[in-house]
């Protein structure tokens, strides 16, 4: 099994912001590749489907930790103990405010750059999970970052962020069978990043 977690804030005032679009990938997988009903465990929005692969059908428990961003980890680890997953099959979908918006990089291992969902599964699992970056762009100034992740994406986004969502959903096989670096490059083949000034992109890429 794999588990895959995307991480976000519960409830529906955090529903449409930046820092909820691993929850969004999270929903779109769900509904991708028609996994089963929701239910609570592991302190998170549980679903279980399984996703063809060029190696077989892959069981994947796919989590939404309900425990606030800061503690993701708790929720994550939980799940990992219980069914004796290594942090290497676990993936994490998340926010990333140094890639320019639209742009996606896998990387397992590492520090967590600011992020505090990341932090936080570090402080529990070890920093050798698998981290599918989502990049949201940054807001220029680091006091204004708090503030850029919690607010909701602009209409102007809804292109790009359709399309990224869509195409982690569809490459996801390439991911389960441990090939990260067809799946980065297969998602940003599918949803092409947006061209942005220097000025837009804040810091750019990363």
């Amino acid at each position: 099994m794999i588990i895959i977690a995307g991480l976000g804030n519960p409830g529906p005032k955090y529903q449409g912001n930046r820092h909820n679009i691993g929850f969004m990938a999270a929903d779109e997988i769900a509904r991708r590749w028609s996994f089963g009903p929701e239910r609570a465990k592991f302190q998170s929005v549980l679903r279980e489907g399984e996703v063809e692969t060029a190696s077989g059908r892959e069981r994947v428990l796919l989590m939404k930790p309900q425990t606030y961003m800061n503690e993701s980890g708790r929720a994550v680890a939980e799940a990992a103990r219980f069914y004796k997953i290594k942090p290497s099959e676990v993936i994490v979908f998340h926010d990333e405010i140094d890639l320019a918006p639209g742009r996606f990089r896998m990387k397992s291992g590492g520090g967590a750059a600011g992020q505090n969902g990341v932090r936080s599964l570090i402080s529990q699992l070890g920093p050798d999970f698998r981290r599918a970056r989502m990049g949201v762009g940054h807001p220029g100034e680091p006091q204004l970052v708090h503030g850029y992740v919690l607010s909701d994406f602009h209409k102007a986004d809804q292109p790009w962020l359709d399309a990224m969502l869509t195409a982690v959903a569809d490459a996801l096989p390439f991911a389960l069978a441990g090939d990260d670096d067809r799946y980065q490059a297969e998602v940003m083949r599918l949803a092409p990043a947006p061209k942005f000034s220097p000025r837009q992109a804040a810091r750019g890429e990363g």
